[in-house]
């Protein structure tokens, strides 16, 4: 029977309520809360694969991995934590999990349009200040509907970005998707278009893409120029896919107007950061992909890979 080891399994396992059993039924599973770089060293002789959430995997690391390593089985969708080349040259394979929090994280994009459209945070934030204007004066406060507004997707080609149109198509939004291979959709309401286009047209912007070298600070001063003064930016997928300094400078001088950031650079973020005081700012902890249901169905996922890399059918495959 082969040998697994989870080196941060508390980062996945942060109440203690997910059931490891399926991964125990198919080798010998062992696994540690967490792990710095010496731990991981000692931890990882004699083991077959390993199984990392966000955990920094680098070059100088994985060079020192025994031959025994074969897998590295990322316990999430994005694996730009671990040097895939690296492994590739130690002939050990990465493999990821692509749609465990699909609808969880699409459900989260959509949480933060609708609260924009009702501005629900800033009006709590009036009432826990004992502000009651809103109650007993006109609605100040921004308050619109979302159908036919347009929403820009980019990555929509993806399992999240599908999610998220196929909701926004429901509420009655206009799409536009950039993507770097389009997939036709059998819709009037979707066009794909450059990414230019849609940062014009947009009056919501949502990420879906990989955290790639291409991808590294997408979104910076000059693109953020290009948004409308009334749009809306929301991040859910990698923090760096935004340059966070020139999305501050566009949110400080009303260059757009909010954004949404499940997802920070880096993380967590510094308690100065000037976002968490902006009241045109939602911000959370990376709390996408976190729901019980949807940790649970990655550990079910991460056994299926595990089990089809030990009978040879490799699944997920990323390098």
């Amino acid at each position: 029977m082969e040998n697994t080891v989870f080196l941060n399994a508390a980062k996945l396992n942060f109440d203690d309520k997910l059931d490891f059993s399926l991964l125990a039924e198919l080798s010998t599973f062992t696994k540690y809360n967490e792990s710095n770089d010496q731990e991981i060293l000692e931890r990882v002789k004699n083991q077959t694969i390993i199984i990392t959430k966000e955990l920094p995997l680098g070059r100088d690391l994985i060079s020192q991995f025994p031959p025994s390593v074969k897998l590295i089985c990322e316990a999430g969708t994005g694996y730009n934590n671990i040097d895939i080349v690296a492994a590739r040259e130690k002939n050990i394979t990465v493999c990821n999990v692509p749609s465990y929090s699909t609808e969880a994280v699409a459900q989260l994009a959509i949480t933060y349009i609708l609260n924009f459209s009702a501005s629900l945070i800033q009006r709590q934030v009036m009432i826990k200040q004992k502000n009651f204007d809103d109650f007993t004066k006109h609605v100040a406060l921004p308050h619109f509907e979302v159908q036919n507004k347009t929403l820009g997707v980019i990555g929509g080609g993806g399992s999240i970005g599908r999610e998220v149109i196929k909701i926004a198509l429901v509420l009655g939004m206009n799409i536009l998707v950039y993507n770097r291979t389009p997939k036709p959709w059998d819709n009037p309401n979707v066009h794909f278009v450059s990414l230019e286009e849609l940062l014009k047209q947009s009056d919501f912007v949502t990420l879906h893409c990989p955290l790639t070298a291409e991808t590294l600070h997408l979104i910076d001063k000059d693109r953020l120029n290009l948004m409308k003064p009334s749009a809306f930016l929301i991040n859910t997928a990698r923090g760096p896919i935004i340059k966070e300094t020139d999305l501050i400078e566009a949110l400080q001088t009303g260059k757009i107007a909010g954004a949404a950031l499940d997802v920070q650079d880096p993380e967590p973020p510094e308690s100065t950061n000037p976002l968490f005081a902006m009241e045109n700012v939602i911000i959370t902890p990376h709390i996408g992909w976190r729901r019980f249901e949807s940790r649970q169905r990655l550990v079910k996922l991460m056994a299926v890979n595990i089990e089809s890399f030990i009978e040879g059918k490799m699944m997920n495959v990323v390098n």
